[in-house]
Order: C-alpha cells, then structure tokens, then sequence
C-alpha cells in the first residue's frame, strides 16, 4: 500500500533524525493516520486505544494488542499483511507487556511514544504532527468525501428543525443525520438566541430556541475531523447581524487568502488581527481564537501572535472567525496553492468577499422567510 509506505519514510527520516531505535503509537489519532483510516478506539473518554502500533527505524512494522482485542482488531481493523501480530495476555499489557515487546524487538537503542504511557520512553507526540500535516493522495479523497457527507448532513438535519425546538433536541437531529453516514461528531455545538452572544461554545441546552440558532460541529470518520458551523434566523435578518456576518467573512476571506505554503501561524494570526479592524471589529479577535490547521484532531495548529507552525501543500484547515452573536467556519484543504471548500452545504445562503482581486466564498445565514437559496 503506497500510502502505507510513505507514512512508514515519514517515521523513519524522524527516527533518524531524532535517534530513535522505534516509535510507539498508540493515540486513537495517529493510529488512524498510520493505518490509514482504521480505529484502535473503544473508549472515547481516553486518548488511549486499544492496540498499539510499533515502526522501527528500519521500516519493520508491527501491531501489539492483548488477547481480548488482536482477534477482531485483525479481523475488522488491520492486516497482518501490513503488521506483523503480537499477542499478549491482558495481565502482561497491565504491567507494561507493550514496552517489554517493542525493547525485545529495538534492542538498546531508544523507544519513543506518542502519549506518555512508559516512563522508559520519550514521549513525541508534539513531533508527530509533522508527519501528519501533508496528507497524502487517499487520504485527500477520504477527506473530501468526509466534508461533502458532512454538509450534506447538516443540511438535511436543517429541514427538520425549527423555532421552539430545544438546543439538545436539534443536536440529537445532527446527530442523527451525521450517523446515517457513519460519521461521528466528536464536537457538537448549539446555541440559540441570547445563548450564541453569551458563549463561544454554547453547549447544548434545554434552551429553546426562538431567534437566532447557532450550529457548530466537528466530525471524524476513518481518523479524519472536519469543521462546520451554520447560522439560521427564524424570520428576516436584521441589519446589524447581517452586517456582523458580513464582516465575519471578509475576515475568513482574508485568513483565505494567506493560507499558502511557508506562511506561519503568527502572519495567519496578524492577518486576522488586520482584517478583523478593517471591519470595525479590532476586539474580537481576543475574544476567541481563529481556527488553523485540522486533520487528525480538531485543530493541530491555531493561529497565535507568537505562532512558527509553517503552512505546508495538502493541508488541511478550519478557520472559524467569529464576532459576537454570529460566526463563520468551513473546513478546506489547500491543493496546488488554493484552498478547496470541502464542507460546503448545497443551497445555503453565502457571502462573497473579494482580496487581492480574488473571491472567497463563506456560509452566511440561512433566514426561514426567504429559504436555503436567499
């Protein structure tokens, strides 16, 4: 599997230049990047999975779990095609089993973790990122597929919610929606009225909603997160949140924009910074952070004052600029130095902002008088 393969160089050219003998993963996000695509997750409470992958500087790879997971972790996840079984005992796992493999197998010379789970080894999990951020051709179709399901899901999820429906109410018809296409939403937001000026994350209540209705989600499926909000109004917009809204995405437009190769989070913050008082809108940017780099997590990267993270081709991103009482957020990938939409929604209303001569495209509000095309 070429995929396979590349992730594989990807780890060794770290090893060598970090000195490692063998890296150890087993966060439920690189053992999805790894595998390409495949879950080690049980428990959702933990970063933790329940297999560990093990790749040593010479490119052998291998998948390490207990006797109650190897079966159906071979069966439904991994192939011993591409990694070598180890079985343990599920008593020898609970007494560092998976470390005593990986130093039978590295000999002497020094193990890496991504998570901290063995005070032997060196935890790198900050470095790992690195290998993830360029994603590879499979996982850009994975990706976009993940993005055109998950607009489509809000969007249908849209049809069936309304002015007196509760917050949770309308999360669990989300939810719903996004399950029918096997897509888990590790983050769901709803905030309706008084609720979305209050809070940047509005945490679904049984507030109901009257007005203004905020929907916020971040979904996984094979590894992969993407990032969507939408904005509805029950009746006409009024001025000032549409002006808000405007101004929301004529920052996202410039964030657009600055997002090519060798830019570092800090121009993408200052960029922010810039527009956002162009708008008339200098304090909000202090308000919430602007989104940044997403693939494997939510975000890797955020855009920040004093940021060095350094835009790479094929990455992925989710900016999510935000002024009080509404807000903006796709998720995107930059191919051949644009960014392509992934998460658009079909008929939504948007909002065009042009910078430096170029038009960018944002989700704007979808108003119950006028329709999904207004």
């Amino acid at each position: 599997m070429l995929e396979l393969e590349e992730k594989t160089e990807r780890l060794q050219r770290l090893m060598h230049a970090e000195n490692l003998g063998g890296i150890l993963l087993n966060g439920q996000h690189n053992f999805a990047w790894l595998s390409c695509g495949r879950s080690n997750g049980i428990d959702g409470t933990r970063e933790n999975g329940a297999a560990t992958l093990l790749v040593t500087r010479s490119g052998k790879r291998y998948v390490i779990a207990n006797n109650i997971e190897m079966p159906r972790i071979l069966s439904e996840e991994i192939s011993s095609d591409d990694f070598e079984a180890i079985q343990i005992s599920w008593q020898d796992e609970k007494d560092g089993g998976v470390f005593k493999v990986a130093r039978s197998i590295v000999g002497s010379e020094q193990i890496a973790t991504d998570l901290s789970m063995f005070h032997e080894a060196r935890a790198i999990d900050h470095l790992l990122p690195w290998c993830r951020f360029e994603l590879t051709q499979p996982e850009l179709t994975r990706f976009r597929m993940l993005g055109r399901d998950a607009g489509e899901a809000v969007g249908d999820a849209l049809w069936k919610i309304g002015p007196g429906q509760a917050e949770n109410k309308i999360a669990a018809l989300v939810k719903d929606e996004l399950a029918a296409r096997e897509i888990f939403p590790v983050v769901t937001l709803v905030g309706a009225d008084e609720r979305i000026e209050k809070y940047r994350h509005p945490v679904p209540t049984a507030n109901v909603w009257r007005k203004s209705l905020l929907i916020v989600v971040c979904v996984r499926r094979y590894g992969l997160i993407a990032s969507l909000s939408r904005m509805l109004y029950a009746g006409d917009l009024p001025e000032d949140l549409l002006q808000r809204t405007e101004a929301c995405a004529a920052v996202n437009a410039a964030l657009y924009d600055a997002t090519v190769p060798g830019r570092t989070s800090a121009d993408l913050y200052n960029v922010a910074a810039n527009a956002y008082s162009a708008q008339g809108f200098a304090d909000e940017i202090g308000k919430h952070h602007q989104g940044g780099a997403c693939g494997y997590r939510t975000r890797d990267w955020v855009a920040h004052p004093r940021g060095g993270d350094v835009i790479v081709p094929n990455q992925a991103f989710a900016w999510n600029p935000s002024i009080t009482g509404t807000k903006t957020e796709e998720t995107a990938i930059l191919v051949d130095g644009k960014l392509e939409i992934i998460t658009a929604t079909d008929g939504f209303p948007i909002i065009s902002s042009f910078v430096n001569g170029r038009e960018y495209l944002s989700p704007g509000i979808l108003s119950l008088s006028k329709g999904a095309t207004a």
